[in-house]
């Protein structure tokens, strides 16, 4: 039986319900392509296994549950959120907390940080730089394949706006702590805009936490415009429990001379679907998209990673990889598109899984179209059990089974990690990682409140 038509009909429903409050409430910006875009959210509807990006993962059992709409928060909503402490020692950022994807601060503005770069609530941006909204506002977003996005555009009513004019250098990172919280199941739409302008550099941390037992399912969508000569960074961590389901689009234009980087690590999660488009715009631009899961029970994670090459001289990297054990389920899909014009490419792909159990499924798609002459670019992908030899090699050296296998995994992941610029937060990913790998994180997230 088809369940897409049964969601259509929920979010038509929710779309309804709320229309009065976000028209209200919202600028004239959002709500300019508020009607459009549901109208392609109907004409697309929800993907399934048909679409190829969404091949391997099912939204069935996540998309099931009454979830209610999370419209306008009020200051009590906030209470728990403020119990929540992040638990890195020596992490040297400016920390912003929102619920539910809406700022506590809403109503206090934007805040400038040291160096010029601008933080706070979407809707106070379109107020404070309503020309820099109209120019970079759902510009960057592709939804020809994924109903899900313009559903985003037709729902979301707040998200993050970060702003880095021109030469701007903040040399902190900017940490978004994003918690859920709520006595109901709720459907959450948040939506995203960075903006990087020519030569200022941003580096951005994303922690994504659940606070109580309801099922969530968020559906995020993120903009990132990186100007001339600009660097950019986003280190997403995801630790939430196996009632939420996450999917998060984010999509980096780039122009030339510039450098931007993206890294997801997903420790817990019931459904986790990252999805990254990397658009090569400029000459000499540089990318690098990595990924780390960490899956067991009946956990589903996927990556989807596009890079767009359209301009010459670009380089690219992906470097993807999955511990699945238990009954879970993986996918990567990866495409590197090199257009005619973008001779002298340089694009490399990798995707590497290991499986612990025999229940567990990684199904992974990494997938190369050129339509230049003058490029280097490889892929791969592997699906195995631990390197037998290796572990034979460390038992030869006296260390026990199980200490040897967790030692193998550990060095198997931690050539994503090694990639976070964030030293203290490297650290953190680390042991967060071994805890994980040794059974000794049973739950979603060390933080004040537990969820079950």
């Amino acid at each position: 039986m088809d369940y897409r038509p049964e969601v259509i009909s929920k979010m038509s429903a929710l779309y309804a319900a709320g229309s009065g409050s976000f028209l209200k409430d919202s600028p004239e910006l959002f709500n300019r392509y508020r009607e459009s875009a549901f109208e392609d959210f109907k004409r697309l509807g929800i993907p399934d296994r048909k679409n190829e990006a969404y091949k391997y993962t099912n939204l069935e059992t996540f998309l099931n549950y009454q979830y209610q709409e999370y419209y306008s928060p009020l200051p009590a909503d906030f209470r728990e959120a403020e119990k929540f402490h992040c638990e890195v020692e020596d992490l040297d950022v400016w920390n912003m907390v929102l619920l539910n994807g809406f700022f506590p601060n809403g109503e206090k503005g934007l805040v400038m940080l040291p160096g010029g770069i601008w933080v706070g609530s979407m809707k106070f941006a379109v107020k404070q730089f309503p020309a820099l909204m109209e120019k970079h506002y759902n510009k960057y977003v592709e939804n020809a394949n994924d109903g899900l996005v313009p559903l985003n555009t037709a729902l979301a009513t707040d998200g993050l706006f970060i702003y880095a004019p021109k030469n701007t250098v903040y040399t902190k990172p900017v940490q978004i702590v994003n918690l859920l919280h709520s006595d109901k199941d709720i459907f959450v739409q948040d939506r995203n805009l960075v903006v990087v302008e020519d030569g200022a550099q941003l580096s951005l941390l994303v922690c994504d936490h659940a606070l109580s037992p309801q099922h969530f399912l968020t559906n995020t969508v993120t903009e990132v415009y990186v100007g001339r000569n600009s660097r950019f960074d986003i280190i997403r961590v995801q630790n939430q429990h196996n009632n939420s389901g996450k999917m998060t689009h984010t999509y980096i234009h780039q122009e030339r001379d510039s450098y931007a980087s993206s890294n997801n690590i997903t420790l817990h999660g019931g459904l986790v679907r990252n999805a990254t488009w990397h658009h090569l715009g400029g000459e000499n631009a540089e990318t690098h998209s990595y990924g780390l899961f960490l899956a067991d029970k009946h956990q589903h994670i996927a990556n989807f990673v596009k890079v767009d090459h359209v301009a010459p001289n670009c380089n690219s990297t992906q470097l993807f990889k999955g511990v699945l054990d238990d009954n879970a389920s993986g996918a990567f899909n990866g495409r590197i598109m090199v257009h005619k014009e973008a001779q002298g490419t340089n694009a490399y792909q990798s995707n590497n899984n290991i499986i612990l159990s025999e229940n567990a499924r990684m199904d992974t798609k990494p997938q190369l179209e050129i339509f230049a002459d003058d490029v280097k670019c490889s892929h791969g992908a592997t699906v195995g059990q631990i390197d037998a030899d290796a572990l034979f090699y460390l038992r030869s050296r006296g260390i026990d089974a199980r200490e040897a296998r967790l030692m193998l995994m550990f060095g198997f992941a931690h050539e994503v990690i090694q990639n976070i610029p964030i030293e203290a937060l490297r650290d953190r990913i680390d042991n967060l990682v071994h805890q994980r790998l040794r059974g000794e994180l049973s739950r979603c997230a060390s933080c004040a409140i537990q969820c079950n």
